[in-house]
């Protein structure tokens, strides 16, 4: 039989039998006077096999040894068993993740620890605030990592009055313009430290975060905030990191 013959009755296409025989998995047949590859069943077979094999999972690299010493399938088998399972627990995992995400409305593209403190325009907040602290959240949540993430959202979970006084500054710091007075942007910096120090503390600030960390978000920051508020941003990292070097020197 020929290529196309073998490929449709094997169920693959002649693209795939010519990568068999370039990987050495399928021997070269003789050629007819026409120089086309002529096939026999023993091909057939063999190419059948490849195909059962590759569907359990089996590697083309694995393949040889398996097709020529079928007494290598009980230790492959465990192999395939052992990334089955664990495959099967990570889409369990991910079909978990989006039953959370379902029920709560939370946005998909944050980890679900972190969904909720996502401001939405429901909540009276600049459209281009929304999309600022959406973005700010992806990249912490990253340079966290899953462990440092958890830990941030157990820490960000406070009682419901230190919850409205954080909300009462976000608004204060969402409604500055190149209007604002100076006092009140100094004193919005000084309450802002007051309140986020506690935070800093418990985590250490930036130090377990990836030392590019700081520079990326004042990147961001630079990118979506005003200039009054990109400063602020600053003077207030700035603080805290003063702070934070002068304890270690004491």
């Amino acid at each position: 039989m020929l290529s196309s013959e073998l490929a449709a009755l094997a169920g693959v296409t002649v693209r795939t039998l010519r990568h068999y025989h370039q990987i050495g998995l399928l021997p070269e047949p003789p050629r007819t006077s026409g120089d086309y590859r002529q096939y026999d069943v023993g091909h057939l077979v063999r190419v059948l096999r490849i195909t059962r094999l590759t569907a359990l999972g089996v590697p083309l690299s694995a393949l040889p040894d398996v097709l020529d010493d079928p007494t290598v399938a009980e230790e492959l088998l465990d192999q395939l068993d052992r990334q089955a399972a664990a495959e099967i627990e990570r889409l369990t995992a991910r079909r978990a993740s989006i039953d959370v995400l379902r029920s709560t409305g939370a946005p998909p593209d944050l980890p679900p620890e972190l969904s909720a403190w996502q401001a939405g325009p429901g909540l009276g907040v600049p459209e281009d605030m929304v999309g600022y602290e959406r973005e700010q959240l992806v990249l912490i949540a990253h340079l966290l990592g899953e462990k440092g993430t958890a830990g941030l959202a157990a820490l960000l979970d406070v009682p419901e009055d230190a919850r409205a006084a954080s909300a009462a500054l976000t608004a204060r710091f969402y409604a500055l313009d190149a209007d604002t007075p100076e006092h009140d942007v100094e004193a919005l910096i000084d309450e802002w430290v007051e309140q986020i120090r506690p935070l800093v503390t418990s985590t250490g600030g930036m130090s377990s975060l990836d030392p590019l960390a700081p520079a990326l978000l004042d990147q961001l920051g630079a990118r979506s905030l005003r200039p009054v508020q990109h400063r602020v941003v600053r003077a207030l990292q700035q603080r805290l990191a003063r702070e934070r070097s002068d304890s270690h020197d004491a």
